[in-house]
């Protein structure tokens, strides 16, 4: 099916494709006949992107109407799942079967192959971006044929955060383990100085830390624990002075917790945890921008004293800061690749021409630990500067050139982050 030329936008509205063509092919053979036939493609998921990564000047290529397969192997403790599959469906696809993801964002409305794609994560010091959980990729290349890279083969790391660069994914093979329960706990006003940010981070499981910088203190924390025959969660670390919360929240300040997945200890399913947000509810409008990044987890204390100097050009733009942990992985293109990861995440105002020169600044301020950029967020760091940042830029740009040589799944974003500036 070919939707023809219509204006679309991305979640937020701060993007408008300029695609000549939006088509939604209902058959993989559909869809493998028209990237053969098209001189420029490129991917939309579920639009949960901020920049220009998945725009293009050809055909945008929505997975939506292909068969949703959630292939489950119980055995193998596996799921293939083809890639117009959002998280929801497959985290309540695999419970069904008694098994669990290792992780998830905190929305769980964003499609698979897509966070996958750009290195979206979730939180925890020993648990691993998405992509971590990723042990087949299955493509359609730029001539309509299909082809499958495996965890083992020399390119496979570099082709699971791929940022669309090298086909069409049409299908992902993911790790699973025995399911398991969570109970979520908030706490508020935690001052900065307090901080000892290791023994926060490791609390629990999962661990978000949620600022306005409206003063230098963390409004919340969120913990969430795994809840299994080796007794009762662990208590918060000793010697702090934040507060339980004694009715649910919603990280941004005035927004209400009706959206947010259950809190005050009430045990449930992991996959109503781990995410913020309920998958029955999508969390805002879509009224906000948002920029991301990771550095070092070593830096992180002195990271977020470095933010709290310039709090008072944040705050006005901001509506919540999220800092999270990340395990560091293989994969080239990660924000975590070969390093232990703090995230430090933020939710703007829908103001871009405000935005942009505090996201500048914030750049400029955490320039010296190393700060590599979420791939599908907004931000201004040059290209040389990305590829003195992810190590094996060069390397990804090379295996693109070789997987995709008439350059169909390039665009704009591509061309400027694979060159390196040249």
């Amino acid at each position: 099916m070919t939707d023809g030329i219509r204006a679309v936008t991305n979640w937020a509205g701060n993007i408008t494709f300029s695609a000549r063509e939006v088509a939604s092919p209902g058959s993989l053979g559909a869809l493998r006949e028209l990237v053969a036939a098209s001189r420029r493609v490129r991917v939309l998921g579920s639009g949960h992107s901020f920049n220009e990564i998945a725009d293009t000047d050809g055909v945008l290529l929505s997975l939506a109407a292909l068969p949703a397969e959630v292939d489950v192997d119980t055995a193998a403790r596996t799921v293939r799942v083809s890639g117009g599959v959002r998280y929801a469906e497959l985290a309540r696809r695999v419970h069904a079967q008694g098994l669990a993801l290792h992780n998830m964002a905190s929305l769980p409305h964003i499609s698979v192959a897509g966070s996958v794609a750009t290195g979206t994560h979730g939180s925890g010091i020993a648990n691993g971006s998405l992509a971590s959980a990723v042990r087949a990729v299955e493509l359609v290349a730029a001539d309509g044929s299909t082809r499958t890279l495996r965890r083992g083969e020399d390119r496979f790391d570099g082709a699971v955060v791929s940022l669309g660069a090298l086909g069409v994914v049409t299908a992902l093979t993911l790790d699973l383990e025995p399911a398991y329960e969570m109970r979520q706990d908030v706490y508020t006003g935690l001052p900065l100085a307090e901080l000892d940010f290791e023994a926060v981070a490791s609390a629990a499981y999962s661990v978000s830390l949620f600022t306005d910088w409206r003063a230098p203190r963390f409004n919340q924390v969120w913990l969430k624990r795994r809840v299994d025959a080796a007794g009762p969660p662990a208590p918060p670390p000793a010697g702090l002075t934040w507060t339980p919360a004694t009715e649910p929240q919603h990280p941004v300040p005035g927004m209400p917790a009706v959206n947010c997945t259950p809190q005050l200890g009430a045990v449930g399913p992991w996959h109503e945890r781990l995410p913020h947000f309920r998958a029955e509810f999508m969390p805002s409008s879509g009224a906000e921008l948002q920029s991301e990044y990771l550095l070092p987890r070593a830096h992180a204390t002195e990271a977020l004293h470095a933010l709290d100097r310039i709090r008072g050009t944040l705050a006005p733009v901001l509506q919540i800061c999220e800092v999270r942990t990340v395990a560091a992985d293989r994969q080239w293109l990660s924000p975590a690749y070969g390093r232990d990861t703090v995230a430090l995440h933020f939710t703007w105002v829908q103001d871009t021409a405000a935005v942009l020169p505090v996201v500048a600044a914030l750049e400029d301020r955490l320039a010296p630990f190393e700060a590599r950029p979420h791939w599908g967020k907004v931000f201004t760091v040059a290209p040389e500067v990305l590829h003195a940042r992810y190590p094996r830029l060069a390397d990804f740009a090379a295996l693109a050139a070789a997987l995709d040589p008439s350059g169909t799944f390039r665009n704009r974003f591509l061309d400027r982050i694979l060159s390196g500036g040249s």
